[in-house]
Order: structure tokens, then sequence, then C-alpha cells
């Protein structure tokens, strides 16, 4: 496994340039951080908990866009409940909202565009969008949206149960954390498909957004022998509760961002959720200095850093195999 970036097709010369911009720009601009999951509490204050939400706005900061300067900033969360989607949506256009970063899955991000009117958005969201006809294209996504996608295809899922079968090679029951609605869908289908020729019985563990302690208990009565964490926006929303029953119940489990790995997750392998937060600032930027979005071609992750926590694996009696320890991108003490 060669070293992986996540590369983004924006050079430092651009940012530079948006940075000179923004200082000397006095007009106030409104931009609205607009969740599927995040809880509102981790998305609140000048250093948000969540590392997807704080990264952003170091960035904008960077490029010159102070909130209470010549930024406001309208946070939203729909908190898990799809009802509350449109309804958001609508207050953001009413309050003439000059760009919407939307943070969710493909079906969120569909239900903004269609209430959010001509607004601009800047989305972060998986490779679903394409599939369900959100936008154009990647190289020209038309409309008035924009963003990045976190996974290059359904194959990625797929991926880390590989790996999660390297560690425990004489187990066959893995769970499956992902909500109910994504069960069906092409991304959770991949790992449907992959699982029996691995020799594991894939068990469906669906994750309830609005309440993770009812997802972790049906969770545990399932008594799997390894957990994959979904691609979604609600893993990483809830990804200290599932990083810590993982550890609580000693089991194995892979993840798919850095940033659980790095609080205490066994193993990731994926993209960092603070990553997608920068990149995302300089497409909010770019808009607030003029650029269309429908012009801005969306950039895709497409190399993975593979994390291995050793601290956890010891806690948990897990021996990390030398094959994946060599593929490792970080391995963590």
């Amino acid at each position: 496994m060669n070293r992986r970036i996540f590369i983004i097709g924006i050079g430092a010369l651009f940012a530079a340039q948006l940075n000179a911009n923004a200082q000397q720009a006095h007009k106030l601009s409104r931009v609205a951080l607009f969740a599927s999951t995040t809880p509102l509490a981790e998305m609140a204050g000048p250093e948000p908990l969540n590392p997807t939400t704080r990264a952003f706005l170091h960035e904008l900061r960077a490029l010159g866009y102070v909130e209470g300067r010549n930024l406001i900033l309208e946070r939203r969360s729909a908190e898990g409940r799809p009802e509350r989607f449109s309804e958001i949506a609508a207050e953001l256009v009413r309050l003439k909202t000059d760009v919407i970063l939307a943070g969710g899955g493909a079906i969120f991000i569909r239900q903004v565009k269609e209430s959010a009117g001509s607004i601009p958005i800047v989305m972060i969201s998986n490779s679903q969008v394409v599939d369900l006809g959100v936008v154009a294209g990647l190289a020209r996504p038309g409309g008035n949206i924009t963003g990045i996608l976190s996974d290059t295809g359904p194959e990625n899922e797929l991926k880390r149960l590989q790996l999660l079968k390297e560690l425990i090679p004489t187990r066959s029951r893995v769970a499956y954390l992902a909500p109910g609605q994504f069960w069906d869908l092409p991304i959770a289908q991949a790992i449907r498909r992959g699982a029996p020729s691995l020799g594991v019985e894939l068990l469906h563990a669906q994750h309830s957004p609005t309440d993770i302690d009812a997802t972790l208990v049906a969770l545990a009565r399932q008594r799997p022998d390894g957990l994959v964490a979904s691609l979604t926006a609600s893993t990483l929303a809830h990804r200290r509760e599932i990083v810590e029953f993982a550890l609580k119940t000693r089991l194995p489990a892979i993840y798919p961002y850095s940033d659980m790995a790095e609080i205490g997750g066994l193993m990731s392998y994926g993209v960092s959720g603070s990553d997608l937060g920068r990149h995302a600032a300089v497409y909010v930027a770019k808009i607030l200095q003029g650029a269309r979005p429908g012009d801005l071609p969306i950039e895709q992750a497409t190399r993975f850093e593979l994390l291995v926590n050793m601290k956890t694996a010891r806690a948990i009696g897990i021996t990390i195999p030398q094959s994946v320890l060599l593929r490792a991108d970080r391995v963590i003490e």
C-alpha cells in the first residue's frame, strides 16, 4: 500500500490569493453550517468539538473570514431527523444566506438542494450524490452545488471489512453499523456482496442517529466478533460513543475516519474529517469571492490513510499482523 494523502485540486497559490482578496473584503457574508446528524452542541463556539466544523472555521479565519467581523455563521443541524431537512433549508432561504455548507449523506444533500432555491451549496458527502443524480457530474456539477466527496465509491466499505478480517481471521460474525435506509443503497450492497467471499456473516447493526444508546444496546445483543462502521455522517457525529463502546466490550473495530483512530479506535481506513472541513472552507471562500458553484469541479478523495492504534490493540487483546503494520500510514503508540 503506497503512502496516501487526501488530494485536493486547489494549489497553495490559489489559497494565498483567496486570503489576500478576503482580507480586503468588507462585505458581511452569511454562511450556514447545516449538518444532517451532528449534534448542534458540537458545532457551537469558535472551537467546536466536531473536528470537521472546527477545521472549517480555522481555515475560514486563515482565508480572512472572521465571525463577528465580516462573517455571520448560522449553525443548524437536523440531529438525525430527516423531517427537519426541508424546514431548516427554507429557514436559511429566508435569512438570505450567501452559502450553505451541507454535511451529510446523498439523500440529505438532495433534499437541501431541492429546498434551498438558488443559494450556493458546498457539500461534504459521499459518491452516491452522483448515483442518485444530485449532481450532473464531477467535472461540472452544474446548478448551485459543488463540494467534496469523502470516498471513491462503494468498494471502500468492502476494503475496511477486508482489513478487519486480517485481524480476526478465525472469527466470522461482523456487525456493519449503518442507518436503516443505508442497508439497501449501493455503498452498503458492495460490502454485503463481498462478505461471503471473506467467510463473513454480515449483521446489520442499525444505527439510529437520534438514539445512539439504543443503537449500542442492540449492537451488544448481536454479540458480533467484529465491527465495521459505515461511511456516514452519523458515524462521525457519534464517534466517541462508538469508540468507547468498542473499547469497553473489547470489540475489534474499523472506522472510516482517521479522527476515530486518533481518539482510541483500533483502526481506521479513510479520510480525515478535519481535512474535509479545511477543503470545504476553500470552496466557500471561492464562492464568496464570486465563483459559481456549478463551475467548480467536485473534488473526490482518491487516497486514504490507514491508521492503527497499538495502545487500543493491547487494551483489547488483539495482535496486529505485521502485514497490516507494514501498510499503515500511521501507527499510534
